[in-house]
């Protein structure tokens, strides 16, 4: 069964609606999509474009002979990956409104990953609603710390 989301880019020029099959996603390790999004994997939902909407283009990066990469041309958000002649796209994770409905369910570019970068549970955290640098950045901003 199919579920009608959206997502988009981070300052909300560039919107998406999709219709997905399932909550299945996958993480790159690949060094292409490192250096593409300046992490060590990002998280993809692979979608037929046939149910894919865009509000507001994004733009194409070539990123290599087979492949291209949507991204906002205005902030910078990296909106996925898809390769040249296919009809199927990529769209990252982060860019959903709602990335909770998605499980990871395997890994690809695995000759990339980084083992230390697996399992991070061990290490401390802190929320950005918790940090006084950000705090005060954004109330000097005149603003509340956003989600």
């Amino acid at each position: 069964m199919t579920k009608h989301m959206t997502g988009g880019c981070q300052c909300g020029a560039v919107r998406y609606s999709v219709d997905v099959a399932d909550n299945e996603a996958y993480l790159c390790h690949c060094r292409m999509c490192q250096r593409a999004t300046g992490g060590v994997s990002i998280a993809f939902k692979n979608v037929d474009t046939a149910g894919l909407e865009w509000q507001g283009e994004p733009q194409w990066y070539d990123s290599s002979p087979i492949a291209h990469r949507p991204f906002c041309a205005k902030c910078g958000t990296p909106l996925g990956f898809g390769f040249n002649d296919s009809k199927y796209l990529d769209l990252t994770i982060g860019s959903f409104d709602d990335p909770g409905y998605f499980i990871p369910t395997s890994n690809c570019g695995i000759e990339s990953k980084h083992a230390a970068w697996e399992d991070t549970s061990h290490l401390p955290g802190v929320k950005v609603t918790e940090l006084d640098s950000a705090i005060g950045a954004w109330a000097k901003a005149g603003l509340k710390v956003p989600e």
